[in-house]
């Protein structure tokens, strides 16, 4: 009896010995995608990240609206199917004296999501993104976003030094949580106290487009924010008869000779596009309906430049910010000169 047992006990560690080495060889037989890694500190940025070995890089001008942005790429488009990228662009200073840095970072952000999809797929390609929180990395504010380029998707990281801004992408056609962190995790920037303050130019100077980004990819799941803090493009409410950056008191003309925005009223049947939120699924499942009301400004152009909720249930306010900021008019027009425009869109969410 002794002896089966024994030959038992030999048998089952033959097994286990056996059944070690071939999970060994699979795990050998499936390396990383990425076999090589280098640190990448270029001369002249601020970051340095780590980067798939023997990425490209280059240069360019970038029209946006009246000014010229220098953009420089970083790219690893890996055989993978993922892509890594850093992108820095310069040519919006920071200027306090004439618009906020949430308004800097707006029209960098903008920027970067009408340049970077045609760069990376082509002139047809559209980039979606999505605002999830904000983050702070050496005393830098930063954005996370959702991104999602044809059939690609990933994270997208943003920050803005006085003298840069720079965008972190990683994008795949599979989920990869570990590939992700590794790139994300690894973009370094100096510690903000080692810079001087801006420089505060005239009035003169001219003020970027407060364009926060078009909102897409509905699919992502979204924080709730309060009106005023991060996902909105307006400072909250300020008292009577304060002025917001860039605009004169009442009954005062603006300071840089231009026309001060005009009342629209309530903007939804004046929308040549005007998206429909997404129902926070926090929302649906609480039975959280009613009227979202926000006030949003819109620029020369059309395009929505700044949102923020004056009413309405917490949990809505967020998705109906995100929904604004997509919609698209058509210019106005004020004695032959095109003007900005505020007003109201109103969303109602109806509880099934």
């Amino acid at each position: 009896m002794q002896s089966i047992r024994a030959a038992a006990l030999v048998g089952l560690a033959a097994l286990l010995l056996l059944t070690g080495l071939a999970i060994s060889a699979v795990a050998q037989d499936a390396p990383s995608p990425i076999a090589e890694w280098e640190t990448l500190r270029p001369a002249g940025e601020e970051f340095e990240i780590l980067m798939p070995k023997d990425s490209k890089s280059e240069v360019t001008s970038e029209p946006y609206h009246k000014m010229t942005l220098t953009t420089r790429l970083y790219l690893s488009d890996h055989p993978s199917g993922a892509v890594f990228a850093v992108t820095s662009m310069s040519g919006i200073k920071a200027n306090p004296a004439l618009y906020s840095e949430g308004e800097r970072v707006n029209s960098y952000v903008d920027a970067f999501r009408r340049w970077f999809p045609v760069r990376l797929r082509g002139k047809e390609a559209i980039g979606k993104i999505s605002l999830v929180g904000t983050r702070e990395l050496n005393g830098h504010t930063g954005r996370n976003y959702n991104i999602t380029i044809g059939d690609l998707s990933g994270s997208l990281q943003v920050f803005a030094t006085r003298k840069r801004f720079y965008a972190v992408v990683f994008l795949n056609k599979k989920k990869d949580v570990v590939l992700k962190d590794r790139f994300l995790s690894s973009f370094l920037l100096p510690d903000k106290q080692n810079e001087p303050p801006p420089t505060v130019a005239a009035d003169t100077a001219e003020k970027p487009s407060e364009a926060e980004p078009a909102i897409a990819n509905d699919g992502q799941k979204r924080e709730v924010r309060a009106a005023g803090s991060e996902g909105t493009t307006d400072a909250p409410e300020a008292r009577q008869g304060d002025a917001k950056p860039g605009e004169a008191r009442p009954n005062e003309a603006p300071a840089n000779g231009q026309r001060r925005p005009i009342s629209g009223g309530v903007l939804n049947g004046k929308a040549i596009n005007l998206p429909q939120p997404l129902y926070p699924a926090e929302a649906r499942a609480a039975r959280i309906g009613g009227t979202v009301s926000i006030q949003v400004t819109i620029d020369e152009y059309g395009a929505v430049i700044a949102a923020r909720a004056v009413s309405g249930h917490p949990l809505l306010q967020a998705a109906s910010v995100n929904a604004a900021m997509q919609a698209r008019f058509a210019p106005t027009f004020l004695m032959g000169e095109a003007v900005k425009v505020t007003g109201v869109l109103v969303y109602t969410f109806v509880v099934q």
